[in-house]
């Protein structure tokens, strides 16, 4: 892996999560496809500090002073000249600094401003813009389509401290996904060891105990009880979740500011006969059947 090729915080994770699950280097290097130097690296910071995400480095220095860039900022957005070289003129002539208009040009990338210089505008400015924008149809639509919902097969059911879990789950993907939840004080490990189940994989990951958390693990829920929703009879690991009366691409990742899971949440419930159903459509597998609850019917599910 070139120095370029900085690992996620999602490999990291996983990294850890495997590592957690009491795989050698050498196996998470063969699973991963990634370097066992790498693997080790990852696993080694984990354990001296608890974290997994990489230090930021250092980078290219900038070559005018904090005063100069201020500077600059101001004569860019008051002049709104045609060019950078006119503007890299103005600079100069204000400031007295001797610089490249390609100096200029990153300085002011670096600040955000990219594009024409005539149509530079203040923070201000874009964030007012940016509110009078109406709304776009993606915004508005809120409704099961929405959510990346997935067939996983757990390969590894870990207890952690006190009611945590850690799963790393076969989603049908290039590398497995970690989930960390709290299921330990309802359904043992052992029963959730080499288990399918359906998965919801476009919230935002969390990071809890040093781990990426990827995915959550959908239950029928109630005070005293939780279940795990079974896929159908014949699904595997990557199989999608389809609703006939909702059709969509789901969000490639849940805007945690936009409340679209916390909208839809109260809408998902187990029928009468088991079944798992968003406003009265069942949780699909196309061509293999519906996914259920073992016994706990009309109970709300997350």
């Amino acid at each position: 892996m070139g120095r370029g090729e900085e690992l996620s915080d999602f490999q990291r994770g996983t990294v850890v999560g495997c590592h957690l699950s009491e795989k050698t280097v050498r196996e998470i290097s063969a699973l991963l496809n990634l370097p066992r130097s790498t693997v080790s690296s990852v696993i080694l910071k984990w354990k001296r500090g608890g974290i997994t995400t990489a230090l930021p480095r250092s980078g290219r220095p900038h070559k005018l002073k904090e005063e100069d860039r201020q500077v600059l900022e101001r004569v860019a957005l008051q002049t709104r000249l045609p060019s950078i070289k006119a503007l890299t003129s103005e600079f100069r002539s204000v400031s007295g600094a001797s610089v490249s208009f390609r100096t200029v040009r990153r300085e002011l990338h670096a600040m955000g401003y990219r594009g024409r210089v005539s149509t530079y505008r203040s923070k201000g400015e874009k964030k007012m813009k940016k509110k009078q924008e109406p709304s776009s149809q993606e915004d508005t639509k809120v409704d099961v389509s929405r959510l990346d919902l997935r067939v996983g097969h757990v390969i590894t059911a870990l207890q952690l401290p006190d009611t945590d879990n850690l799963y790393v789950v076969d989603a049908g993907e290039v590398s497995p996904r970690t989930v960390v939840g709290e299921l330990a004080k309802h359904i043992p490990v052992d029963q959730v060891q080499n288990r399918m189940v359906v998965l919801l994989c476009n919230l935002k990951p969390v990071t809890i105990r040093g781990v990426v958390s990827q995915a959550m693990v959908m239950c029928a829920s109630s005070s005293d009880k939780v279940e795990i929703i079974d896929p159908p009879s014949g699904a595997v690991p990557g199989d999608r979740i389809i609703f006939e009366t909702f059709p969509g691409e789901p969000d490639k990742e849940l805007n945690p500011k936009k409340k679209v899971w916390e909208q839809i949440q109260p809408d998902l419930r187990t029928d009468g006969q088991c079944v798992a159903t968003y406003r009265g459509a069942a949780f699909e597998v196309a061509g293999k059947g519906v996914c259920k609850a073992q016994t706990m019917s009309n109970s709300e599910i997350k």
